[in-house]
């Protein structure tokens, strides 16, 4: 079982970050790693220290999203690993470590390895919120997260589709088995704005996500509209949070990360900690 000793342990690995925040789906395609970042940027934007990890070993997209390919971190007199700052975030990825033709080509073990250095070894600093871009899935990552940190919370993304969130269900059934709270839900191209007539077009439906966090007692943190500027700007490398203060989705953005911001603060004396229901999950599958 998991006591105070592995709970200790989760714990000092970031002793100067006070809230650890995942952001995670069912699958790819949704939009997470640009989800992940303009929260991040919104955050930072609103007078918070932050960083983002980018869990995603085998895709990372970080490098990408904050314009920087071929940047490669730099180590401290401490010997500690110094993250890349772009648009005031701290900022840590795989995809720093390779060129943008490379592979990883690993098995599982080797990305807990990696994921653990990230923790231990880059000098995080003081920070409000570390947010962490997970791999879409229920793999070894998962896993391995809700082993190493002690996660203060976690923001499902999904799309409006139907077929879309019977994947966050094992999302959700994922985070639930290895005691991870969720914050909430994020719908990710909510719906189609018009820029010539102004109307709202919900392309993938509408009102689903209303009903899908209801079954599940969960509350809809944020609705992101969709905008070819989204992914021009993010293609740029500048999340659109930074590119375009003023526009629809970036209002949005802020919108999200002030409720994220919310409930944080509503919650910070129930921040998650190492359970014997995490360790009980282990010992099952091995008996």
């Amino acid at each position: 079982m998991a006591g105070p000793q592995q709970h200790g342990a989760q714990v000092s690995r970031l002793p100067g970050v006070k809230s650890i925040i995942t952001v995670a789906s069912g699958k790819g395609g949704v939009g997470k790693s640009t989800v992940a970042t303009n929260l991040a940027v919104a955050l930072q934007r609103a007078g918070k220290k932050v960083g983002l990890l980018d869990a995603d070993i085998y895709g990372p997209s970080l490098p990408v999203m904050l314009g920087l390919q071929n940047t490669r971190p730099t180590m401290s007199a401490e010997e500690k690993i110094v993250p890349i700052e772009r648009y005031g975030i701290k900022s840590m990825s795989m995809g720093y470590m390779l060129k943008a033709e490379d592979a990883v080509v690993w098995r599982g073990p080797m990305l807990g390895k990696a994921l653990q250095q990230f923790v231990e070894d880059v000098d995080w600093g003081e920070l409000d919120y570390l947010v962490v871009d997970m791999p879409p899935g229920t793999g070894d990552v998962q896993l391995s997260v809700a082993q190493l940190l002690p996660v203060s919370g976690c923001i499902v993304v999904t799309t409006p589709q139907d077929v879309a969130f019977a994947d966050v269900r094992r999302a959700i059934k994922m985070l639930n088995t290895v005691n991870t709270p969720i914050l909430g839900l994020v719908e990710n191209m909510s719906h189609f704005l018009c820029g010539a007539c102004g109307a709202e077009h919900h392309i993938f439906g509408e009102g689903n996500i209303e009903g899908h966090a209801k079954e599940h007692g969960l509350d809809v943190l944020g609705q992101i509209p969709m905008d070819t500027l989204v992914a021009l700007a993010g293609d740029k490398g500048e999340p659109v949070v930074a590119a375009a203060p003023d526009s629809v989705p970036s209002k949005a953005y802020v919108e999200f990360a002030a409720t994220v911001d919310r409930v944080m603060s509503e919650t910070a004396d129930d921040a998650f900690s190492p359970s014997e229901k995490f360790s009980s999950f282990f010992q099952m599958k091995k008996s």
